[in-house]
């Protein structure tokens, strides 16, 4: 997150705090590799999985490290922004990019829907089903297929 904020730092000519982001991310970014290392190599279920060499994973830590150089090599050049000691704040909540989800209501019932209505719904008062014997399927009789005989002479050529 703070990578991604930091891309959106720089975007709107906050180099300085972008890159304070940036480096914060590599921080973060350090533990988890360290981590994910850890988790790798530990015995046991789930030693198959290598989070450390996800391709998420690995793009994202040269993702930082190209920003972060990006940005400080442009702080340098063009914007000359200090760094601020503190990391800039995320902003958890989205502001865009997502609906709002409407709350669902319960659409008002019709007049023909009485306690009466529903009473007669009632599936232990219905009529019992007839246990007569279904009927015996007709024998199909077979039936005789002409003779046919394939002609030789049906016109075609093969020249």
């Amino acid at each position: 997150a703070y990578c991604y904020h930091g891309q959106t730092l720089l975007a709107s000519d906050k180099c300085g705090e972008a890159i304070r982001s940036l480096q914060e991310s590599e921080k973060f970014f350090t533990k988890a590799e360290a981590l994910c290392k850890e988790y790798g190599e530990t015995k046991g279920p789930g030693t198959t999985a290598k989070p450390s060499g996800h391709l998420f994973f690995r793009k994202l830590g040269s993702l930082i490290k190209n920003t972060l150089e990006k940005c400080q090599r442009e702080n340098g050049f063009i914007y000359f922004q200090k760094v601020p000691a503190e990391a800039p704040q995320l902003e958890l909540k989205a502001s865009y990019g997502l609906v709002e989800p409407v709350p669902f209501e319960f659409p008002a019932l019709n007049a023909h829907w009485t306690p009466e209505t529903v009473a007669a719904f009632d599936l232990t008062k219905r009529p019992k089903e007839d246990t007569a014997k279904p009927k015996p399927d007709e024998e199909v009789k077979p039936l005789k297929e002409p003779n046919i005989k394939p002609q030789k002479d049906s016109g075609c050529q093969i020249s």
